[in-house]
């Protein structure tokens, strides 16, 4: 399990290039609304709930995750896109 701000877990979402929510989908054969849903959605005739547990807070409240399977994919995209900024500006 980890603990995280919403906010935090929004900025991450909001920092991933377009398509990223599909591209997390199609890798770990989610529903695309199972992911929009871990970063905050709410769509749950489509997609699924995520393990994720809200509770008041500064930031918007404390995230728990019970599964960062997710996250840890979006962080891996940005790391990725990182990478590729500093090679291009090589």
């Amino acid at each position: 399990m980890r603990t995280i701000t919403f906010n935090e877990l929004r900025k991450i979402k909001d920092s991933l290039p377009n398509g990223s929510m599909h591209r997390i989908a199609d890798e770990l054969g989610l529903d695309v609304d199972t992911v929009r849903n871990f970063f905050g959605g709410h769509n749950f005739k489509q997609g699924k709930s995520v393990g994720i547990h809200l509770e008041p807070g500064p930031d918007g409240g404390l995230v728990m995750l019970d599964d960062t399977t997710v996250l840890d994919r979006a962080l891996m995209i940005l790391k990725d896109l990182n990478i590729s900024r500093v090679t291009e500006m090589a």
